[in-house]
């Protein structure tokens, strides 16, 4: 690892600040079980499969979204229980990413809630550099809020989003590819302004 790979930089929203904008009190989803979703799996597969035969970045593109859509999975795990407990949300994402998610977490946790439901995705690679002293990638989503809830614990009310909230609307991740060949999430900026 680099010193620029620990070193925290802040400043970044997660995905659960994005999800909810307003959602300060009710915390962020996860998908019905530790699996992905269908809609993660085509999702995540559709860019590979439909990457042209003559693009020299597609093997590298699928490994990108294959590490993004690993760090979702995991995620979503986190966001069922409240916790990074039993997951392995720190092999896909570091530094900023991380950092936002366990903070999540710990506001979930205070406030008594818990994701369920589905949170749908549609991930791509939007930029690839791999001339960059560390090879970088953008990964651009659409996250979907139209299947996913929060709810309080134990007594599993239901909190609605918020009527300004957009069922659909873009994320956008820095994947770095780091000494050991691992594709890293480190950076997931939701903007609930931009939808889709």
């Amino acid at each position: 690892m680099t010193a620029r790979q620990t070193r925290p930089r802040p400043g970044v929203m997660a995905l659960c600040t994005a999800v909810g904008l307003s959602l300060a009190l009710t915390g962020c989803g996860g998908g019905d079980d530790a699996k992905p979703s269908a809609t993660t799996t085509a999702a995540s597969s559709a860019p590979a499969s439909s990457a042209s035969p003559a693009d020299p970045d597609a093997a590298t593109k699928a490994a990108v979204l294959a590490s993004y859509t690993s760090m979702w999975v995991e995620q979503m795990k986190a966001y069922r229980v409240a916790s990074p407990d039993g997951t392995k949300l720190d092999d896909f994402a570091t530094l900023d990413a991380l950092t936002a998610f366990e903070q999540d977490l710990t506001h979930m946790k205070k406030s008594g809630t818990i994701g369920t439901g589905q949170l749908g995705h549609e991930p791509e690679v939007a930029e690839l550099d791999m001339a960059a002293k560390i090879p970088t990638a953008t990964v651009e989503d659409c996250i979907d809020l139209s299947k996913w809830k929060a709810e309080r614990t134990p007594s599993g009310e239901v909190v609605p989003l918020p009527t300004a909230q957009p069922l659909r609307y873009v994320a956008t991740a820095t994947v770095e590819r780091w000494d050991d060949n691992r594709w890293m999430v480190t950076e997931y900026k939701p903007d609930g302004n931009q939808t889709c």
